[in-house]
C-alpha cells in the first residue's frame, strides 16, 4: 500500500493505493509528488501514467488524520503535500496521463486537473466537496476541466459531474469501460512515448509556459482561505460532522 511505480517501455506507471478510498495521508501526498517528479527527471521516461487501485481514483485528504492532530500540523502538512503533488504533475518534465475510475474528489481534481491528458472509466465521477468539509481548494484545477460558471455551480453545491459530461466539454479525452481503462491509458501513453522525447519534453515546457492560468499561485491563494477557516473553527466543525455521518 502506498505509491508504487512500474516501467512499461518508456512509460512510467505511478499507482496510488491507500485503502479503503485513496484518501491520502500527508506522507502519501509527498510520496506521490516524489514519484512523479522522479519519473520526469529520468531520461528513459517519456510519459507518466497516473492511476489508482481500489474503489476510486482519489478521495482527497485523510480527514481522520487531520482530526487526530492536536494542533494545525496535519492541516499544514496536508496543504503542503497537496501543493507538492499537484505541482509535481503540472511541472513533470514529460506528459502525465491520468486514468480515472470511480470517484475523483477534492485532491483527485487537483491531480486530474493538472494532468496533461485525462481518460476515465464509465463509472467515474468528479467533484470538489470542499465547502462541505469546511475547506477551500482545487477550484483552480476544476476550472481546467469545466467552464467558469459550471465550475462555480459545482463548487458551491459540492455536486459531482460524470466522465461522460466532462468528455462533452473536451476535458476528458476518452471514456471507456472500467476493465479497459488501464489499457486505454497505456495505449495513449505509448503513442506519445513513440515521439521524439526531445520534442515532447520541449512541448510540455512550452505548453506550461503559455498556460493562461498560474496554477501554483492560484491554488496557494485558495489554501490561504482554508487556513482562515481552520482558525475560525468552521473547518473542524465540518470535519466532525462528516466523520459522524451528519
Amino acid at each position: 500500500m502506498g505509491v508504487g511505480t512500474k516501467r512499461d517501455g518508456h512509460v512510467e506507471i505511478v499507482t496510488v493505493d491507500f485503502p479503503p478510498v485513496n484518501a491520502l495521508p500527508v506522507r502519501g501526498w509527498f510520496e506521490l509528488a516524489d514519484a512523479v517528479a522522479a519519473a520526469g527527471q529520468d531520461p528513459e521516461v517519456h510519459v507518466v501514467v497516473l492511476r489508482a487501485e481500489g474503489r476510486g481514483f482519489n478521495a482527497g485528504v485523510d480527514i481522520k488524520e487531520i482530526q487526530r492532530s492536536a494542533d494545525f500540523q496535519a492541516i499544514v502538512g496536508a496543504n503542503r503535500g497537496c501543493y507538492a503533488a499537484f505541482g509535481a504533475v503540472y511541472d513533470c518534465a514529460v506528459p502525465v496521463v491520468a486514468a480515472v475510475h470511480g470517484f475523483c474528489l477534492g485532491g483527485g481534481i487537483g491531480l486530474a486537473g493538472n494532468a496533461d491528458v485525462v481518460l476515465a472509466s464509465e463509472d467515474a465521477t468528479f467533484g470538489v466537496p470542499e465547502v462541505e468539509r469546511g475547506a477551500l481548494g482545487a477550484a483552480t484545477h476544476l476550472a481546467r476541466l469545466v467552464p467558469q460558471h459550471l465550475m462555480r455551480t459545482l463548487y458551491f453545491t459540492a455536486r459531482t459531474i460524470t466522465a461522460a459530461e466532462l468528455h462533452a466539454h473536451g476535458s476528458v479525452y476518452q471514456v471507456v469501460p472500467r476493465a479497459e481503462l488501464d489499457e486505454a491509458a497505456l495505449g495513449l501513453a505509448r503513442d506519445i512515448a513513440a515521439k521524439d522525447p526531445r520534442v515532447i519534453r520541449a512541448a510540455k515546457e512550452a505548453l506550461n509556459g503559455i498556460d493562461p492560468q498560474q496554477v501554483h499561485r492560484s491554488y496557494r491563494f485558495e489554501q490561504g482561505f482554508t487556513f482562515e477557516l481552520n482558525l475560525l473553527g468552521a473547518s473542524g466543525e465540518a470535519r466532525e460532522e462528516f466523520l459522524n455521518g451528519r
